[in-house]
């Protein structure tokens, strides 16, 4: 890979990158069982450089900002290494956000250009808001010839002959203004350097390194802070490929698995679990003598690799499971939401570790993560190289909030210096997160300090602690809350904890789900135990990194439930 500490900005890092593998391929774009393109990287250079002329010819100048709102495809990479080329501030928008939303996040960046996907553009031009738009250039992809782009131009007309100049960029510089998944009425725009991109790549790849050869399978939208950094960065400065696929129907991600060997692929815990729950079924249809054999296969392989993962001896054997993943998967890499640890030991049983880890977007993407020496299910992970975490005002269980200084660590939010001071403290990032460490060094968590709650008697509840004990509940999701919380109250009262639960389709609330929910109920401290659930009739609200939005979702219950409509346990 590249020596990351010679560069001064990610445009330079990805154009020797270019040269160096020119004859490697870069990207495979597959959309159902089709592939629609496959690029070496002299393919991508000979692509964007165009668009980087077209761009310097339209006045985009060095600190100007280009936002980006498409699904996962090669245009989005494209685009943004045109920009980055260029001078410019990338700013990677959330497609699955309203069109209301995104043009409020457009005005609030101050974005000179857009360059965005043609059925996301008409319904942003569908919207009232839309003739208060200020973006003065709006490349649209994948128009059909003659449609009315309303000023806009079609991104594949968008080019210019002639080399363009490249535009240097310092370490210090601004590479991208990213959303926080938490944006609600007030934007949140963390502000991230070149330096916090290129020291974020050092690190994770000290520990995950890519390599020519390796296949990375992008699911996750490229503007979600893991997928830009491990689907594009950090392959492409290594020599790596990446495969994106434009759909997420389950059929179609087994295949791209074994048509494309793939290495490595980053997942939400959601998307993992739902893996889990596939092969739970397939090993249940086995005949029992299969079932016996396999689960001394698999006993054997947890004897074997409970200090440290051994990928051969898990594919000799457990054959069967590796080729379903492609033959050649070294890992699922997750984050961003809980991770039930019953999940990752389960994989790691099969020799597939799910390497966890813990960040945020406002420092970059990650500062823990699981280095499998050995693999821990209940952690996660230790601090990455280069950063340093805190436990704040710890309680008598060491819990506290988690501050973490690093060079990958924000520099503000976008024009709110009053937010920023309250989010960095004398150069220390306050998460809002709360853990402790235990005597190894591996962080646990538990919970969004904003979420605790705390009962009569002083005692700290944690929403997400008191979730984990109810892992693997055979329901669609449930969370749980403090039912004052959900149904706020003006006097003071002895606080009571209400699971929502989200049942499967067709699925009932039986006597056989009540005592399962019972059962684990009993096994928490008194003051911990649910004391009622509510059944909701809608998916719950979910950021782009698939956390419950544990707010509205509150909102939601209240608006439509009564305190009464609460089923005492």
């Amino acid at each position: 890979m590249l020596d990351l500490q010679k560069y001064s900005c990610l445009g330079a890092a990805l154009r020797d990158a270019l040269d160096r593998f020119a004859g490697k391929t870069c990207l495979i774009e597959a959309d159902r069982e089709r592939e629609k393109a496959q690029l070496t990287y002299s393919d991508f250079k000979e692509i964007s450089l165009p668009l980087a002329r077209a761009l310097e010819d339209a006045d985009f100048d060095a600190g100007d900002r280009a936002a980006i709102l498409m699904t996962n495809q090669s245009k989005w990479l494209i685009s943004a290494y045109a920009i980055f080329y260029s001078g410019g501030v990338l700013v990677p928008l959330d497609y699955k956000l309203t069109a209301a939303e995104q043009l409020q996040l457009l005005e609030h960046s101050k974005a000179k250009v857009l360059v965005v996907e043609y059925y996301l553009w008409r319904a942003i031009t569908q919207s009232p808001e839309f003739p208060n738009i200020k973006t003065k250039l709006v490349l649209v992809t994948e128009a059909p010839l003659g449609a009315d782009l309303a000023g806009g131009f079609r991104w594949e007309d968008f080019k210019r002959k002639g080399a363009p100049d490249f535009v240097m960029r310092q370490r210090e510089d601004v590479a991208c203004i990213v959303y926080s998944s938490g944006t609600g009425g007030r934007p949140k725009g963390c502000v991230l350097t070149h330096e916090n991109y290129l020291e974020q790549c050092r690190a994770l790849t000290a520990w995950y390194p890519f390599w020519p050869g390796v296949r990375y399978l992008s699911i996750l939208p490229t503007n979600h802070a893991i997928d830009f950094m491990v689907g594009f960065i950090g392959p492409f400065v290594c020599g790596a490929c990446v495969v994106h696929l434009r759909t997420l129907r389950p059929e179609f991600v087994r295949d791209a698995f074994v048509r494309y060997r793939i290495t490595y692929v980053a997942l939400v815990p959601m998307i993992v679990k739902n893996l889990e729950r596939g092969l739970r079924a397939k090993f249940d249809e086995l005949p029992g003598w299969k079932r016996a054999i396999l689960n001394r296969m698999i006993g054997l392989n947890r004897m074997l690799t409970r200090n440290r993962p051994r990928v051969k001896v898990s594919r000799m054997l457990l054959p069967q499971v590796h080729r379903a993943f492609g033959g050649e998967l070294l890992a699922l890499i997750t984050g961003g939401a809980f991770m039930e640890p019953s999940t990752m030991q389960f994989f790691y049983d099969l020799g597939i570790p799910v390497v966890n880890g813990y960040g945020l977007t406002e420092a970059g993407t990650s500062l823990t993560l699981n280095d499998l020496k050995p693999f821990r299910a209940d952690t996660v992970g230790k601090p990455l190289p280069g950063v340093e975490l805190r436990v704040l005002n710890p309680n008598e269980e060491g819990i506290g909030e988690i501050a973490a200084r690093s060079k990958t660590v924000m520099s503000q939010y976008l024009d709110d210096p009053e937010l920023t001071m309250e989010a960095i403290v004398d150069g220390w990032l306050l998460t809002g997160d709360l853990g402790r460490f235990d005597n190894r060094g591996h962080l646990q968590l538990f919970g969004r300090k904003k979420n605790m709650i705390v009962t009569e008697g002083g005692k700290n509840i944690y929403p997400e602690d008191i979730e984990t004990v109810f892992d693997g509940l055979p329901v669609k999701e449930y969370c749980v809350f403090a039912a004052n919380y959900v149904w706020p109250q003006k006097e003071l009262g002895r606080e009571m904890l209400v699971m929502a639960v989200r049942l499967e389709q067709n699925q009932r609330f039986d006597s056989a789900l009540l005592g399962e929910i019972v059962t684990r109920n009993r096994r928490l401290p008194d003051f911990k135990r649910v004391g009622g659930y509510v059944i909701c009739e809608k998916d719950f609200p979910r950021t782009a990194s698939m956390k419950v939005k544990r707010q509205a979702l509150a909102e939601e219950i209240g608006k439509t439930a009564e305190r009464g409509a609460v089923v005492g346990l």
